[in-house]
């Protein structure tokens, strides 16, 4: 991380979390439904000729797709850990440190912008004006999370263990971040959703999935690993879960959109 960019600007369930769970991040996040590359077409008007940048990009899970289009991409990330991973693993992709108030990009120079799974770290009229001076007036700016779909019992048991240790971190499922729109000098937010499931072990889709969390990655090793087995503990106890070989963690995903319009 530049000097420009001290550690400190980020919450320390992100700085701590995310830095000491970089790998588990990779390894237990679900990727992205495949109607998301129509989304990024015609929502965002993403492709060859066309510069994206992500901001908050972390190992590179969405990043993937960004260059998929053929667009440009520049990846702004303040971890260090979850950059180099990145960088690594995505080498046609120019990955910068940078904060969403201080992003290392000359003004006007984006035709998108995306967050994918970080906006509620940064959801403050600073940021979003940062977002304003790097993107084309006619540039769209892209929100996505994953979701998990509490609808099913087991995935609202999770939740329920997770949300016993997220103190203040800031959370998509608050809708706090909601309250810097509508903001000025773009658009209306625009509104979709898709159907997904993550496909794996039960140890790759449901524990490192829980243990990729920022404030459960930040937690003392203690108390990590109770949270470890309490999830252990509920995947033994639901049937459609226990002694499987694979399983598929539902999600929804949420994407939003809003174009610089001054």
């Amino acid at each position: 991380m530049s000097d420009l960019h001290p550690g400190n600007d980020l919450h320390p369930a992100a700085a701590g979390g995310f830095s000491a769970g970089a790998e588990t991040y990779a390894r237990g996040r679900p990727d992205y439904p495949a109607a998301l590359a129509t989304w990024l077409r015609d929502g965002l008007r993403l492709g060859p000729g066309r510069s994206v940048a992500d901001l908050g990009a972390g190992t590179g899970k969405f990043t993937r797709l960004l260059a998929a289009t053929g667009a440009a991409v520049t990846a702004i990330e303040p971890v260090d850990a979850m950059r180099a991973r990145l960088a690594a693993s995505l080498p046609g992709v120019t990955a910068l440190a940078g904060s969403a108030e201080a992003m290392p990009l000359a003004a006007g120079s984006l035709d998108a912008l995306v967050c994918a799974q970080a906006f509620h770290w940064f959801s403050t009229p600073a940021a979003l004006a940062e977002i304003r001076r790097v993107l084309r007036v006619g540039g769209r700016f892209g929100l996505v999370w994953n979701v998990r779909d509490e609808a099913t019992p087991w995935v609202a048991a999770l939740t329920a263990i997770m949300n016993a240790h997220e103190g203040d971190a800031p959370r998509f499922h608050t809708g706090a971040w909601r309250k810097v729109f509508p903001a000025e000098g773009f658009g209306p937010l625009h509104e979709e959703a898709f159907a997904h499931g993550h496909e794996g072990t039960p140890e790759q889709v449901i524990i490192d999935r829980t243990l990729s969390v920022s404030f459960i990655a930040a937690l003392p090793e203690a108390e990590r690993a109770g949270v470890a087995q309490a999830v252990r503990d509920l995947i033994a106890r639901t049937p459609e879960l226990a002694g499987r070989a694979a399983v598929t963690f539902p999600y929804r995903t949420q994407v939003y959109w809003c174009e610089r319009v001054s």
